[in-house]
């Protein structure tokens, strides 16, 4: 069933469910809440830091504690913002909501929500695969689950992030050795602080474009601290030699980054197991390394829930909404919302 309310386009009606979506986001009428909206509304839950989910202009907002900061970072010191931890129970109207580790980033969350025997599961965005940074993905059995579809596609195989890791250090080392800088391109938050931990710090030293050391910096305010030296405009360029620098993708092309030359720039992300994007991309290097599931993880997230009916969202999701129901014997539906299936972005 299609409904179109204000512009917006919906392929199924939530109407009879206790999820409802309108033009402001994800609604729990019972609860009076919302999760991850994109208009301002009194409480916003929010499943993780990046922008697409965290939005400005809520009257209050529930998240992980470890969110909370980067939501101040983000929106500003004085929103009104509830911590809570993973497994911590809270109620709202008699709706009982809990968050669960989704694995995507620090502090990302999967919520929970039981009302009168029905369980349902908003993943936000998460990956199975361990960072070793960020709280590892935990199944939460439901018999509806929200999921994203980044990487719906049976073509997205991701390799063992400590081979990655592995790649980068060596290819640090290489350029390093042959006169170079190693310029990382990857999300302030979410990559760079998985390549920062993974870092292998005796092959020099570590820079950081200002957003990423923003980014650490809240962080550092519950407990995590990651290496590297933010580049002021008192930092002496030429000093910088052999070094490794870690920068989002927007510092591409631009003065700051030209200025750090002799360089090799490589970009980290999911989409760089694409054939041709690191040559769109103008790099020399491309690392497959994603914040989210790939076609595996995915299918095996969603299996495990044992969920009966799955919503689809964000990314290929009318090729793998097919998928689970031919497949996998699910009612799959598309869930049309305004988040990215974009990796990166500013902060």
């Amino acid at each position: 069933m299609f409904v179109v309310k204000s512009g917006f386009l919906y392929e199924f009606d939530f109407s009879m469910s206790l999820l409802t979506v309108n033009d402001n986001g994800l609604f729990c009428k019972q609860g009076d809440f919302y999760i991850d909206p994109w208009r301002p509304v009194k409480t916003a839950i929010i499943t993780h830091g990046h922008s697409d989910h965290m939005r400005a202009g809520m009257g209050n907002y529930i998240c992980h504690q470890h969110t909370v900061p980067l939501l101040k970072l983000r929106l500003g010191g004085d929103q009104v913002v509830q911590g809570v931890a993973y497994g911590e129970r809270l109620a709202l109207n008699g709706v009982e909501i809990s968050f669960h580790p989704a694995g995507h980033i620090i502090g990302s969350a999967q919520i929970r929500l039981s009302y009168q025997e029905e369980v349902w599961v908003c993943s936000g965005d998460y990956k199975l695969m361990a960072d070793g940074v960020s709280t590892p993905f935990e199944t939460v059995e439901c018999d509806h689950f929200i999921t994203e579809s980044t990487f719906g596609l049976p073509i997205y195989h991701f390799p063992p992030l400590v081979d990655v890791y592995s790649d980068i250090n060596r290819w640090w080392r290489v350029n390093a050795a042959e006169g170079y800088n190693t310029v990382l391109l990857g999300y302030a938050l979410g990559k760079a602080q998985n390549i920062l931990a993974h870092a292998d710090q005796s092959l020099g030293s570590i820079y950081l474009h200002g957003a990423v050391a923003n980014v650490n910096q809240a962080l550092s305010e519950v407990g995590y601290s990651f290496p590297g030296e933010r580049i002021t405009l008192d930092t002496v360029r030429s000093s910088i030699q052999g070094a490794l620098i870690v920068a989002p993708p927007s510092a591409l092309d631009t003065p700051w980054l030209r200025s750090l030359k002799p360089y090799r720039i490589a970009m980290c992300s999911g989409w760089m197991q694409l054939r041709g994007a690191r040559r769109r991309r103008g790099v020399d290097r491309g690392f497959v390394l994603s914040d989210h599931a790939d076609w595996t993880q995915l299918n095996s997230a969603i299996a495990k829930t044992q969920a009966k009916h799955v919503y689809v969202t964000h990314g290929y999701e009318q090729p793998f909404t097919r998928w689970m129901n031919e497949a996998h014997g699910l009612e799959a539906q598309i869930f049309k919302t305004l988040y990215s299936d974009q990796e990166e972005e500013e902060i």
